[in-house]
């Protein structure tokens, strides 16, 4: 018998706190409908851009970093789209489209009808792994 994972208001899978990359494939593998297929295709780039990345989830979030202990992106499904978080977007370039309340943070919103323009989430995921990190 196997149960669905608890999705939380907006539906974003609840999934326990864990390192690694089990936790974020469990998260991905609970996102519902259309926005797993896209959690499974940034989760391929930004390991295929990064190969050494460190993996986990904190808060029911997919969060991307290096062994410094520092976080470079993490993941986030909605009720409509997939947000990815740039902790330092701003220095990235070009600058993602979304704004934060923190001046640092920039968003990119993936809705179902978006294409993802793979070529520069790639290079955004390959500038951001470059820049000091998130100590979460």
């Amino acid at each position: 018998m196997t149960t669905e994972p608890t999705l939380l208001s907006g539906g974003n899978p609840k999934i326990p706190k864990g390192e690694g990359d089990g936790p974020v494939q469990a998260y991905i593998a609970a996102m519902p409908g259309w926005k797993q297929g896209v959690g499974r295709r940034l989760d391929a780039l930004i390991t295929a851009a990064i190969p050494d990345v460190r993996k986990a989830v904190k808060w029911s979030t997919p969060f991307y970093g290096l062994g410094d202990g520092s976080w470079f992106l993490a993941l986030h499904a909605y009720t409509r789209f997939v947000k990815v978080a740039f902790f330092r977007g701003a220095a990235l370039r070009p600058v993602p489209p979304g704004a934060s309340k923190k001046p640092d943070v920039r968003y990119l919103d993936i809705h179902e009808t978006d294409p993802l323009d793979e070529a520069q989430f790639t290079d955004w995921v390959r500038q951001a792994s470059q820049l000091p990190g998130e100590r979460l």
